[in-house]
């Protein structure tokens, strides 16, 4: 049995549909399975979970563009970074970002437990303080985090990208509420907003917004 993000209000294809995606594609590894499981059982707002479909999308990605470096900003409970970590190169490693240091050590111990702990470089804190003494450049920055700050993290991470590289944000569909007259938008509504808009007009990148789940802004660094 698995957990999925049905139910909630970023749910945008028919269920069936979901359902027959899930049903013919890869399914979760025993060590996501149980990290699913565990994230819905203890920690508050799941949700936030990549999830089964999302994961796959990310673990198929990584594995097209087989990265040396990958940057996550939002670790979360570690889903998201391990099915990323898949599609490693041989020497690859992971570095991944989370303010919230309570998940550390359910993090880490999956880490382990999918055996990528060698390969992750998990630090605690503010991105916007830590990104700039990561010595490395990426070939995958995964924006998962605090919606406010998308514009700055791009802002931020943009030099530290390979050319032919890709950022990849989640969320901006934001459950829909991104077709809101702007006027009525609430902050965070806004700033993912304003994200899609600077990234659909940056020439300095090609992108594809794409609707899977909560949706994904794949921006390839030209």
């Amino acid at each position: 049995m698995y957990f999925s993000a049905k139910n909630t209000d970023m749910d945008f294809l028919n269920p069936q549909i979901e359902e027959y995606a899930l049903a013919h594609s890869q399914d979760e590894s025993e060590i996501l399975k149980e990290l699913n499981r565990e994230t819905y059982a203890k920690v508050m707002m799941p949700r936030m979970l990549s999830g089964h479909l999302q994961g796959r999308v990310l673990s198929m990605l990584s594995k097209m563009i087989r990265p040396k470096n990958i940057l996550e900003i939002g670790t979360y409970t570690g889903y998201s970074g391990i099915c990323l970590a898949e599609g490693l190169a041989d020497d690859g490693k992971l570095y991944t970002i989370d303010i919230n240091e309570e998940l550390e050590k359910m993090v880490r111990s999956y880490f382990a437990k999918a055996g990528i702990d060698k390969k992750v470089d998990y630090r605690i804190g503010n991105a916007m303080q830590l990104i700039p003494s990561i010595n490395a450049m990426f070939d995958i920055v995964f924006i998962d985090a605090d919606k406010e700050n998308y514009s700055n993290y791009y802002d931020l991470v943009f030099d530290k990208v390979n050319k032919g590289g890709f950022i990849i944000a989640d969320n901006v569909l934001w459950s829909g509420k991104v077709l809101d007259n702007e006027s009525k938008m609430d902050v965070d509504t806004k700033a993912i907003y304003n994200y899609s808009k600077k990234i659909n007009t940056d020439k300095r990148v090609e992108n594809l917004l794409l609707p899977v789940r909560d949706g994904l802004m794949i921006a390839r660094k030209l």
